[in-house]
């Protein structure tokens, strides 16, 4: 039998988009539609998260992230400042630590954020940022002599560690 024989038995008309819409008679799709498929089904609803359900230990970790947040904000601006009325000995690597410093305020925000939220992603990166200002408040602290600087930052980084490894923070991003 020939395609054209074929066709014609089952009703298709050369050039045209078969009709098979899924169910709904008498609606044509478009030609679009039926080359590249429809649009999706809309999905369920997201079931609404109840108001209030962080710990008191998350909510404190996220206030320890913000506080971390605003000092950086604050050392990019003085940092910015520093740079536009000194004489820098590469002004391209003393912009870079301010953006490399408003960068680090920008996450530790974000984190402030999704900790405050109990969002599933925040609780990893918070950690890793707070491993990374460790190593910094140490290197102050002890390898730098600028214990004003360091002690504060490692005081701050062991807060929020410790707040965040709690049985009840743990169990808050382990139902997310």
């Amino acid at each position: 039998m020939s395609a054209a024989a074929s066709r014609r038995s089952l009703g298709a008309v050369p050039g045209q988009v078969s009709d098979d819409d899924g169910g709904v008679p008498g609606r044509r799709r478009p030609r679009a539609e039926g080359l590249l498929g429809g649009a999706a089904q809309p999905t369920a609803p997201k079931p609404a998260r109840p108001r209030g359900s962080a710990p008191g230990a998350v909510r404190g970790a996220a206030l320890v992230v913000a506080v971390e947040a605003a000092a950086a904000a604050l050392l990019a601006l003085v940092l910015l400042y520093l740079t536009l009325t000194g004489s820098p000995d590469s002004v391209a690597g003393a912009l870079g630590q301010v953006v490399y410093v408003g960068m680090a305020a920008a996450l530790l925000a974000a984190g402030a954020v999704g900790l405050w939220r109990v969002s599933a992603w925040a609780r990893g990166p918070v950690i890793v940022l707070q491993l990374l200002l460790g190593v910094l408040g140490y290197t102050a602290a002890f390898q730098a002599d600028r214990p004003l600087i360091g002690v504060p930052v490692l005081a701050a980084v062991a807060v929020e560690l410790y707040l965040l490894a709690t049985p009840e923070a743990r169990l808050a991003f382990l139902d997310r």
